[in-house]
């Protein structure tokens, strides 16, 4: 089965820890440090049929499937309560999620996938990491991850008020 990297609210699966682990064969070595069964964490991406237990019971994936767009900038709400609630919680690598969804209306799918690959490749080497490495596994070269990258969020946000 191939993997689908796209999302309906602008996240990247392939920045993904888990996407990383279901495609280097080291999902029993995620499950095994998240104490659960690897079987839940099995993922092709969010629009394959295929999805991790943290994805499966999706709020957003099932409103877009409901309303039959393919991405939430596609639908009259947005940006709804949902997707803003989301782009603004606790977890670093949702922060991005309104402003790719813009991107991606901006320059289409093709091209929102190409650069979304050379954003989570290793600018030194090309390897590519996932939303919470610091360094590269193969060089060792310092990244920019989801935390550096929510921080510059908020502060081009702070800059602005």
């Amino acid at each position: 089965m191939e993997n689908r990297y796209d999302t309906y609210c602008g996240l990247y699966c392939d920045a993904c820890m888990i996407m990383a682990a279901n495609k280097t064969d080291k999902l029993e070595d995620l499950a095994q440090k998240w104490n659960m069964p690897a079987d839940q964490l099995k993922c092709t991406g969010c629009k394959s049929a295929v999805v991790s237990a943290f994805c499966f019971k999706c709020a957003i994936k099932s409103c877009a499937q409901e309303k039959a767009v393919e991405f939430c900038f596609q639908c009259n709400e947005y940006p709804c309560p949902k997707i803003t609630d989301f782009n603004n919680d606790e977890d670093p690598h949702h922060s991005v999620v309104l402003k790719n969804l813009d991107i991606l209306k901006a320059i289409g799918l093709d091209q929102w996938l190409k650069d979304q690959e050379v954003r989570w490749s290793c600018p030194g080497c090309r390897t590519r990491f996932s939303w919470y490495e610091k360094t590269c596994k193969q060089c060792g070269q310092a990244l920019y991850n989801a935390e550096a990258e929510e921080k510059d969020i908020l502060h081009s946000k702070l800059s602005r008020s």
